[in-house]
């Protein structure tokens, strides 16, 4: 991964970075391999992720034929509990 400074605009660049390293996953496998996990966890993980990834896939499909509604848009402003 590779990021490029510009005008020595440090604090820039590093937010390029974490963006680019939250985009790939690497905070997540940091965090995840932080202690063991035994094969039968981790079968289970992965075996929850592709059932969750199954899913997601299947309900995009379906909104996209129109069978569920789209998902509303967040509107970024003032709302509940904001000043």
């Amino acid at each position: 991964m590779q990021i490029f400074v510009r005008d020595n605009n440090v604090d820039q660049a590093m937010k390029v970075l974490k963006k680019k390293m939250q985009r790939e996953g690497v905070f997540r496998e940091l965090k995840r391999k932080r202690f063991y996990e035994k094969p039968s966890e981790k079968r289970a993980r992965e075996k929850g992720e592709a059932i969750r990834r199954a899913r997601k896939l299947v309900r995009k499909q379906a909104q996209r034929e129109g069978l569920l509604p789209a998902p509303k848009k967040r509107v970024m402003g003032a709302g509940p509990g904001r000043r």
